[in-house]
């Protein structure tokens, strides 16, 4: 994470299995709510389109554009206490933000409604666009949001539109369906009537009364909707979860929870909770942000499930239940998928720019028993040349899990145990996670009751809630001040035995709490500025990982980029447990998953402490080399990995994507969960079945795409039906790239630095490819200053060139590398070239025939221009002769 003032709202798309936490039963269907036994969402669900008794509409003559730009209204009904406040604003190029709130006065309730804080970057309101006066007419108004799109107000009932301004073709709706219902505060308790909820022995005594939003969104030319992520779900798309035709099932949870051993191919939430839908057709790409940390059901409608609406031909309709907040939303317009994601990312922030290590294999186990096990580890990938460069240590490695503190007995010389790992370029990770145990004589603990810093309970105390430790408080991370003290925890001096190669990790974020509802924090706790714990819940772990965050950062001082994970979702850093966090899987599925797994932005390997050890060279000779295949082959892709996450950084787009974002207009690739793309140039395709002898697998795009393996050609916008090998999984280089690799194993990425580089260039039909180069010192924030290197590698007229891409004057640092390029491997080029000639210099070196991958042991060789030793820094050309 970035220092401040920047923040990253987390977000995880297109990954169908989140890295589990530890867990010490299986799934209890019992132990969690469902949305009969969740009464908002029962209400919410029950109602019918444009049943309401009390629709909203557009007070007359309230629209009115603001000194800021925006423009508010009233939305009023009779039997509403007090009206509710609109306002609308866009963002550049094509967003438009819809907020509303109830009409504050001296006789509102004391209790105003939530709105997230630390999400948003802190300039939106300053890049707010100024939008023009509305024009009126027929109890409609029409206001130009950009060259392109425009807003349509109907009065009456209320109801938002998003449409091409040329066209009049809808792209978003707000409210068609006359589902949006706004439960107002109440000033006290109505006779008769309960607010408590019970569920199982739990009392929820709500005492603000009901306060939840409902909301139906429409999104016009979609043949999927996508997103919502953190299930268990095994389609990429969105099923629908009721209408016609559908066997009604839950909606979508966003809940943050614990799951043990949750349920395969179910809605039901996991660990992180993103309001982020993209809905995306051969029509029309969109997108749905809605910035509220309250549970969230949302509904998937099948088409004809409103039968007063116009046929539902590429719509896909939607329903939006949260228990309480404001509506702070945002829809974005697109023509292609990326221009949405970009324009959410300009919301929230991009995700930081990780260092390198992160980006390469990590060991982890539910746990390392003491340093001669972690020795013990360390010494087998040597022995076995498998590379990795983090060993992490969960829970027992503490003291009576007491976070920030060592057990002595096995791990009696903390920082010496670290610096032997260190000495080949290594790291360590520690967990630390919120509930920090009730201990008089624990400093934490004390420290945080005397301060007043825990989280309260509905009547004020220090809540008190069981995990790990046993009885177990919980940091209030909303405070700004509370997550400052938490930094501070993680300096030297603070966390005795830590060095500067020791990490963290936050697990338990959800909060998890064993013996609290649905194994989670009770929704009256209370925290700083008396918000209940039900309206921030699901960024309760994002709080708490910002605090941890800015702790290593502040460690560091202000030098080093951090490196915390944590089990809510990431954009960036995700991926399965490699081998799945409970039971022991075959040893060949385990193969599969590792193949698999070295495609992930993430790459760990993780297990639960009754699981058999799972160390790659446990498995058999051959299955040992079939592993340390895959992770030598996701080592040579270091550099392009690290390119791609600096491309994250800048716009946003995530490193591991579904087909349909890198081709948006075949429909072929809307709904494959099977394939993913790597950044733009790679495609995988993992095999999920034990024994399998064949796979389908579709290739997008008219352009050829080559093996990895041994760069045999595939025709593109066809699907082939491969043998399936145990030396790898099917995974392509795109025609048209130049992926960028280091071909030289050592134990750490950190002792490749100054290894050479490999290019490998996958032409097109037209003998056309280019590809990126990005590297800095992989651990600072000096990039910000310009300390970097970003190449551009174009192919084309049979000559290779290399050009700068890194602006002039970015900053006072620099960045310099004595590395070259020592192979140039060409896949699609005619036969016949003999050599190629180099400049600056006219040097002239020999085409010769070699193998596509130094570890593949194939038979196949393909042009390859051999030690042309130009410096990856400079601009240079090669010419095929």
């Amino acid at each position: 994470m970035d220092p401040p003032p920047r923040r990253l709202a987390a977000l995880l798309l297109f990954l169908l299995l989140a890295a589990a936490s530890p867990a010490a039963r299986a799934w209890k269907k019992d132990e969690f709510r469902n949305c009969n036994q969740t009464p908002f969402c029962k209400r919410a669900r029950t109602r019918a389109p444009h049943s309401l008794d009390a629709p909203l509409s557009l007070a007359a003559g309230s629209l009115s554009v603001g000194p800021d730009g925006s423009i508010s209204a009233e939305l009023s009904h009779p039997s509403r206490p007090r009206p509710l406040v609109l306002r609308l604003s866009a963002l550049p190029p094509d967003a438009l933000r819809v907020q509303i709130d109830e009409h504050y006065s001296v006789s509102t309730p004391p209790h105003r409604r939530f709105y997230v804080p630390d999400v948003l970057l802190p300039d939106i309101e300053a890049r707010t666009l100024h939008l023009p006066e509305p024009k009126t007419a027929a109890g409609v108004s029409t206001v130009a949001l950009s060259s392109d799109l425009e807003v349509v107000v109907k009065h009456d009932p209320f109801e938002l539109t998003v449409r091409r301004a040329r066209s009049g073709d809808s792209v978003l709706s707000f409210n068609s369906h006359g589902l949006f219902d706004f439960e107002p505060l109440q000033e006290s308790k109505p006779e008769g009537e309960t607010w408590e909820e019970q569920f199982r022995s739990h009392t929820d005594t709500r005492p603000r009364g009901p306060q939840s939003i409902t909301l139906d969104v429409s999104f016009h030319g979609a043949d999927f909707v996508y997103g919502l992520p953190e299930h268990g779900s095994t389609s990429l798309a969105l099923r629908p979860t009721r209408g016609p035709g559908v066997e009604e099932s839950e909606p979508y949870r966003l809940f943050n929870l614990d799951v043990f051993e949750y349920l395969h191919d179910s809605p039901f939430g996991l660990y992180g909770s993103i309001p982020f839908m993209i809905g995306h057709g051969a029509r029309a790409t969109s997108g749905f942000f809605w910035l509220n940390a309250a549970e969230m059901q949302i509904d998937v409608l099948a088409p004809g499930w409103d039968a007063a609406a116009a046929p539902a031909n590429e719509r896909i309709d939607t329903l939006w239940m949260a228990e309480a907040g404001v509506v702070d939303a945002f829809f974005f317009v697109g023509s292609e998928p990326k221009d949405v994601i970009k324009q959410y990312v300009s919301v929230t922030g991009t995700p930081s720019m990780p260092q390198q290590f992160a980006v390469a294999y990590h060991q982890c186990r539910w746990n390392y028993r003491d340093e001669a096990d972690v020795d013990g580890v360390d010494a087998g990938f040597d022995e076995h040349d498998i590379p990795y460069d983090v060993l992490w240590l969960d829970i027992e490695h503490t003291d009576g899990k007491r976070y920030f503190t060592w057990d002595h007995s096995a791990f009696p010389n903390p920082e010496a145990m670290q610096r032997k790992i260190a000495d080949k370029g290594r790291k360590m990770v520690t967990i630390v996670d919120p509930h920090i145990k009730r201990d008089s004589s624990f400093h934490l603990h004390q420290e945080a009751t005397e301060k007043g810093y825990y989280v309260k309970d509905a009547t004020g105390n220090d809540y008190d809630g069981w995990c790990w430790p046993g009885a177990s408080s919980y940091p209030d991370m909303l405070n700004p001040e509370i997550r400052e003290w938490w930094a501070d925890k993680f300096s030297y001096e603070n966390y005795k035995g830590s060095t500067p190669t020791l990490y963290i990790w936050n697990d338990m974020n959800e909060p998890s709490v064993f013996n609290g509802p649905e194994v989670t924090m009770p929704r009256d706790a209370l925290h700083y500025g008396d918000v209940e714990h039900r309206e921030l819940h699901n960024a309760y772990g994002y709080y708490f990982h910002m605090a941890t965050a800015d702790g290593l950062v502040k460690r560091g001082e202000g030098k080093d980029r951090p490196f915390v994970y944590q089990e809510l979702s990431l954009l960036e850093v995700n991926g399965a447990d490699v081998g799945g966090f409970f039971g022991n899987p075959e040893p060949d599925l385990l193969v599969r998953w590792y193949q698999v797994g070295a495609f992930y932005p993430f790459f760990r390997g993780h297990a639960h402490h009754d699981t058999k050890r799972r160390e790659p060279w446990l498995f058999g000779e051959r299955r040992t080399a079939l592993i340390r295949e895959a992770i030598h082959m996701r080592y040579s892709l270091l550099p392009y990995y690290y390119t791609l996450f600096r491309e994250a950084s800048v716009n946003g787009i995530p490193v591991m994507r579904p087909l349909w974002l890198e081709f948006p207009d075949e429909k072929e690739t809307y709904n494959n969960g099977e394939a993913f793309m790597v950044g733009s140039s790679l495609l995988a395709q993992g095999i999920y079945e034990e024994g399998q002898k064949y796979v389908l697998v579709y290739l997008p795009g008219k352009e050829s795409w080559y093996d990895l393996r041994n760069g045999s050609p595939y025709k593109g916008s066809a699907s082939h039906k491969l043998q399936v090998l145990e030396e790898s999984i099917p995974s392509f280089q795109r025609g048209s790239t130049i992926v960028p690799r280091k071909d030289r194993f050592r134990r750490s990425s950190t002792q490749m630095v100054n290894d050479p580089y490999t290019l490998v260039i996958a032409l097109n039909s037209s003998k056309v490819a280019e590809g990126e180069l990005y590297m800095d010192d992989g651990k600072s924030y000096d990039y910000q200053q310009g300390a970097f290197i970003h190449r551009r590698f174009v192919f084309a007229d049979n000559k290779l060139t290399s050009f700068n891409m890194a602006p002039d004057n970015l900053g006072n640092k620099k960045f310099t590398t004595e590395c070259v390029v020592e192979r140039i491997i060409i896949l699609g080029l005619s036969s016949g070239a003999k050599k190629a000639i180099i400049e600056p210099g006219n040097r002239e070196v020999e085409i010769e025939s070699g193998p596509v991958s130094l570890r593949s042991g194939s038979s196949s060789v393909v042009p390859t221009i051999r030690r042309p030793n130009v410096r990856i820094t400079d601009d240079w050309t090669i010419k095929i002769a």
